[in-house]
């Protein structure tokens, strides 16, 4: 899964027009409707439903379970943004070179946002956490069931007792009849890119060709360099099942682009997941 190194340093570049503002304002909304987690802006007025005086013990699960771990977090973008509503956040993702430009953002914002460069399958937490995203199809590049199983057993873990799972895929269908097999290019002032589809249908993975152009740092030469990526298309009754057998039950489903329930042509399609199963530390 190495991907994402030359690319890294255009990817923000090209991923201009993603509305991030909206992701993070309706993942806030998810949170405040079906979550535990609290930006720190209620805690600190008296809100959260612990005690006033909280023991040592009680602050700690508090601040646990107001965790909020963007899970293939890129460069950084959406989880700034969710700091910047007040949550405690933790970024990881596998990319070294993607949680550079993170950490310059974090630096340049003066966030506390903790970034730790991992591999979703083999998540590794110092504690549990409230919430979790991934948005932005990141969990499509697991290509086995088995890895999103994993994956998901790893997140309802590392969920605290009544925490919540929010994340989205790409559908089968929008591999196979909206980017499969197209070709994609794109043009700016100091970078440009073509980006080849090939979609394999026995398998549902799709297979995307990079190549891209940028302008060197001094001068008007242009580097090439290329990338592969595959990326595996999944049925909503697949998803299902998953987090059911991660132990995991599902809350909410929506279509990413009408906000209503997905049908057989929905391409992007959220799930809202919560830990089913861990007895509380405060029992």
């Amino acid at each position: 899964m190495e991907m994402y190194t030359d690319f890294a340093g255009v990817y923000d570049t090209f991923m201009d027009e993603v509305p991030y503002q909206e992701w993070a304002d309706f993942l806030e909304d998810m949170i405040r409707t079906y979550g535990i987690s609290k930006p720190v802006m209620e805690r600190s007025a008296g809100r959260d439903d612990l005690p006033e005086k909280e023991s040592g013990e009680e602050a700690l699960l508090s601040s646990e379970r107001n965790l909020v771990l963007d899970l293939g977090c890129g460069t950084g973008t959406l989880t700034e943004l969710l700091a910047g509503k007040g949550f405690d956040m933790i970024g990881i993702d596998l990319s070294k070179e993607m949680l550079n430009i993170a950490m310059e953002k974090k630096e340049r914002s003066g966030s506390n946002v903790l970034y730790l460069c991992q591999d979703m399958r083999m998540l590794d937490l110092y504690s549990t956490v409230g919430t979790v995203v991934s948005v932005c199809d990141s969990l499509n590049y697991l290509l086995e069931d088995e890895e999103v199983v994993e994956t998901f057993s790893l997140v309802n873990r590392y969920l605290y007792p009544g925490g919540i799972f929010i994340f989205d895929f790409n559908t089968v269908y929008k591999y196979e009849h909206v980017i499969g097999d197209a070709t994609i290019a794109e043009n700016r002032e100091d970078c440009s890119f073509i980006w080849e589809n090939y979609y394999h249908a026995r398998e549902h993975v799709n297979e995307y060709d990079l190549t891209v152009f940028a302008r060197e740092t001094q001068g008007d030469l242009f580097g090439r360099f290329f990338e592969t990526h595959y990326q595996r298309g999944y049925t909503l009754e697949e998803m299902e099942n998953f987090v059911k057998q991660a132990g995991m039950k599902v809350e909410l489903i929506l279509d990413a682009d009408t906000r209503k329930a997905p049908d057989l042509q929905s391409e992007r399609i959220y799930i809202v997941a919560r830990e089913n199963g861990k007895v509380s530390k405060e029992a």
